[in-house]
């Protein structure tokens, strides 16, 4: 359980750093009159992070069965996100 706690905790944080890059991103392009990434794009990433850190803080703080079902959402987020955001 602790090795699947540990990856979708590093998925989790993975989350947050795509959010942040991508918010840099859209200032830099912003501030220099370019096409960036959306507000749309940055919102979607937003939700995924902000579920899947909810999510691995419930599997942290909670053993057996329903810390895995927490550490299955904050996988089911990266995917649908990676799927959905960079994929398609």
């Amino acid at each position: 359980m602790r090795i699947v706690r540990g990856c979708t905790g590093l998925l989790a944080g993975g989350l947050v750093a795509m959010l942040l890059a991508l918010s840099l991103a859209w200032l830099i392009a912003a501030g220099h009159d370019a096409p960036g990434p959306g507000l749309g794009r940055i919102g979607g990433h937003l939700v995924a992070a902000v579920v899947a850190v909810a999510a691995q803080r419930y599997a942290d703080r909670h053993p057996g069965v329903r810390g895995l079902l927490g550490s299955a959402v904050v996988l089911l987020t990266t995917v649908l996100l990676l799927a959905l955001a960079w994929i398609v």
